[in-house]
């Protein structure tokens, strides 16, 4: 059976090294980094629970004999509702405060949970992904930049590793957990979504105790008003790795987007618990790159991801249309470095030219061009699935991805020669003098 795309929620982003803070901040950090741990553990939550869906909706497909469009239509109000307040309410927490703005996004959250538990049609699907695209993209700006805000002075490398390893870690046990679930646990349907709520509703809890760092400043309401906001010192590293970004997040799309119909059409694998392990491969694979790649040189790390992006829609498609397996898996695993490399590398480049008062607008643009890149070719794919069939439309998909890759390592590799040739035409001048 085919079904429409659905995804997981988009992972928060890799932080850099942070700008020094004011000296008298200094003192306020040297406690343990419990605010850090707690943003850290309602980032897992939030974004586990974006990807606890997807193995259900072929139970829903199946029990309700929904249409493939319904399922179309559940992931584009979806991804509406997380650009509309990544839009409008991105930079929200950089003026009253990290907070506020997630303790709202985890009561919209926890309502989302809820109308999943108790959905009868489709319906209640489209209300439950419209709620829970408007709290993650509510969400994931502020918890993003208060990670960073809390970061101990003792402990630079903390958040960065956080910021990296905790959402694909998440899509991994969001996944898992509602695979196994679905297929063996008691009333799947109602159970993964309860035990969310239930988390959501202690994480808002510990979140409520943890102090405020940002500081209140004037122009909230005016940074209601949509925009899309790179500041200009990031600018010029913003357009060379946007296309890394872009990507790594298209493939994300294409890979839990179709991972189930891939796995049904394709292989004649229906196990939920089967599909919850394939997502987990793919996006494990992110986490542990997340890791391996802490210390490297972003970069070389950069460069590494996209050429994985390359590599990885091709050997994807290759497995479809020979119905490989084998082929599939490694496909899944290269295609994960990539989405843990081209993306995290490249925010780290990004963020490290990041002032300091704008981490929350900086942080919700690029989720903005990351959620594009994600949702749209998948709800474009969405509508021609049924008509074309699946492996014409992944071809295509898979072509962008690797397109859009090429471009982005094409930029890397001239990049490298541009700074090579002004470092030595710097050499020559300072030799001159």
């Amino acid at each position: 059976m085919t079904t429409a795309p659905d995804t997981a929620s988009l992972p928060a982003i890799v932080a850099p090294r942070e700008p020094a803070e004011p000296a008298t901040a200094a003192p306020a950090r040297r406690e343990p980094a419990v605010g850090l741990l707690v943003y850290a553990s309602t980032l897992l939550v939030l974004v586990a629970s974006g990807a606890a869906p997807s193995p259900l909706y072929p139970v829903y497909q199946e029990e309700w004999a929904l249409p493939p469009v319904v399922l179309t239509v559940v992931f584009a109000v979806y991804v509406l509702g997380l650009l509309a307040t990544l839009l409008t309410a991105g930079r929200l927490s950089d003026h009253i405060g990290r907070r506020p703005v997630i303790l709202g996004a985890l009561a919209v959250s926890t309502v989302a949970m809820l109308v999943f538990a108790f959905a009868h049609d489709g319906l209640a699907l489209v209300v439950a992904r419209i709620l829970q695209g408007l709290a993650i993209g509510l969400a994931t700006g502020a918890l993003g930049a208060g990670m960073i805000d809390h970061q101990p002075t003792r402990r630079t490398g903390l958040a960065a590793f956080l910021n990296g390893v905790v959402p694909p870690a998440a899509l991994t046990v969001g996944a898992l957990g509602s695979g196994f679930l679905v297929a063996y646990g008691p009333a799947p349907e109602e159970t993964v979504f309860v035990v969310l709520a239930a988390l959501m509703v202690a994480a808002g809890v510990a979140v409520a105790f943890v102090p405020e760092r940002q500081p209140r400043r004037a122009g909230a309401l005016r940074s209601l008003v949509p925009s899309v906001v790179v500041p200009r010192a990031a600018r010029a590293v913003f357009t060379a790795v946007v296309g890394g970004m872009i990507a790594s997040w298209a493939l994300g799309g294409m890979f839990l987007a179709f991972i189930g119909s891939v796995l049904g059409t394709t292989f004649g694998l229906h196990s939920a618990a089967l599909t919850g392990a394939a997502i987990a491969l793919f996006t494990g694979t992110g986490a542990i790159t997340g890791i391996v790649i802490r210390t490297r040189d972003a970069r070389r790390s950069l460069i590494v991801g996209v050429v994985a992006l390359v590599l990885g829609p091709i050997g994807l498609v290759a497995a479809i249309w020979t119905a490989s397996l084998p082929l599939f898996a490694v496909a899944a695993v290269i295609g994960g470095v990539g989405f843990g490399a081209g993306f995290q590398a490249g925010l780290r480049l990004v963020l490290a030219e990041a002032p300091v008062d704008q981490r929350a607008s900086l942080l919700s643009s690029v989720y903005v061009a990351s959620y594009l890149a994600f949702g749209v070719p998948s709800i474009v794919a969405g509508v021609f699935v049924e008509a074309d069939g699946l492996p014409i439309v992944l071809t295509v998909y898979g072509a962008f991805v690797a397109a859009s890759a090429l471009v982005a390592l094409v930029l890397q590799l001239t990049g490298r020669r541009t700074r090579r040739a002004e470092r030595i035409a710097d050499a020559r001048d300072a030799a001159a003098s």
